[in-house]
């Protein structure tokens, strides 16, 4: 089973967390299942950017994203080449790194 290491963030995980994935769920669902709760506004739709993570390592082991998730992508505070919406993403056999952004789209709205 694969495993996805999520690097600290204060927010969410300040010491980091390594939680165990099925081939084929969601990064978010994988996060979500073991208590890390990354934001997901729009339910998991891929109508919003508050699920973005940068995958850092195992990043061509995923599935390329569609259309609508690189549109969406292009909203997102802090976009990187390697990053997805982890509502999209789905986990294959090989383990991953992520980082979850300091700030969300909606975080660095709502502080202006």
């Amino acid at each position: 089973m694969p495993q996805i290491v999520f690097l600290p963030n204060a927010e969410h995980c300040p010491e980091g967390m390594v939680v165990e994935a099925q081939p084929g769920e969601t990064i978010i669902a994988a996060a979500l299942r073991n208590g890390l709760e990354i934001e997901h506004a729009c339910e998991m739709s891929c109508a919003c950017t508050t699920c973005h993570v940068v995958v850092r390592e195992g990043f061509a082991s995923l599935e390329a994203s569609d259309e609508l998730e690189d549109d969406m992508l292009d909203k997102a505070w802090g976009l990187e080449p390697q990053s997805r919406l982890s509502c999209q993403a789905l986990v294959g056999e090989t383990d991953l790194v992520v980082e979850i952004p300091r700030y969300t789209l909606n975080q660095v709205s709502e502080k202006h």
